[in-house]
């Protein structure tokens, strides 16, 4: 077996024809011809055209039925253990980890992309102290791969969008003993909440702690903890305020709104 690879890889050699000179004026490099290259086609691509076609056709359409049936509603099985699910929400498929589906509450309407992961704790079957851990509104969209570990209490609000790979938690690491490991100390908690209207960029990270107000949006990349109020931009790590709303004058910058 340790030979098939190269078996393989031999199989896919090609030697090119010889070209012309490549040389750099003035570097005495070698001209470079009828070196060995690797196509880069692996066994599948290689079958031929009439038989890998069908072949491709067949996958794809398998996959789209499996992300039809795979999806999971308020009128599912698997949609049935959650705490709540409103009528039009939808997990869509392939989704990530679910842990504790009893105490995740879901909005009408709301849509969670593919590969995201929520749950309620660390594992199957942890008894958490609060019900529901994790609440999210009505009408929200949740980017796919993005993930919201609860293990006190998460509140999304209703009409939020987030990005893809927006992670979302009330719990991290303390880090009371320099000796210690870090994974080994035990961590604190704190009540995150996102207000109604917001945006999250992709890749934006809540932390403990958090609240944030309504229709504010969060850059791509932000790193938020502690209080954001109502109808600002925050951006950075940490994320701080860049403009904010300021009634009966507009959008101003945060320089701006400082001044007297």
């Amino acid at each position: 077996m340790v030979g098939a690879p190269v078996r393989w890889e031999w199989r896919h050699e090609r030697s090119l024809p010889r070209v012309p000179s490549c040389k750099r004026a003035g570097t005495g490099d070698e001209e470079v011809a009828g070196t060995t290259y690797h196509s880069c086609v692996s066994w599948a691509r290689s079958l031929p055209a009439p038989l890998r076609r069908p072949l491709s056709r067949l996958v794809h359409a398998a996959w789209e039925g499996a992300a039809d049936l795979g999806a999971i509603g308020p009128g599912d099985p698997r949609g049935q253990r959650f705490g709540r699910m409103g009528a039009g929400a939808c997990l869509l498929f392939p989704q990530g980890a679910l842990y504790n589906e009893h105490l995740i509450h879901i909005g009408a309407e709301t849509i969670v992309g593919p590969y995201a992961s929520i749950s309620a704790g660390m594992a199957p079957g942890q008894v958490m102290p609060t019900d529901p851990v994790v609440s999210i509104g009505s009408r929200t969209l949740i980017g796919r791969g993005s993930h919201i570990v609860g293990h006190w209490e998460i509140m999304i609000g209703d009409d939020i969008q987030t990005g893809p790979y927006v992670y979302i938690t009330d719990q991290n690491h303390s880090y009371e003993d320099p000796v210690e490991p870090i994974g080994r100390q035990w961590p604190t908690e704190a009540p995150v909440r996102i207000g109604s209207g917001s945006w999250l960029g992709a890749n934006a990270v809540i932390l403990p702690g958090a609240q944030i107000g309504e229709h504010v949006v969060v850059a791509a990349g932000a790193v938020v903890r502690g209080e954001i109020p109502d109808r600002c931009v925050v951006a950075g790590v940490p994320a701080r305020i860049v403009k904010r709303w300021v009634e009966g004058t507009g959008w101003v910058t945060e320089k701006n709104a400082l001044q007297p």
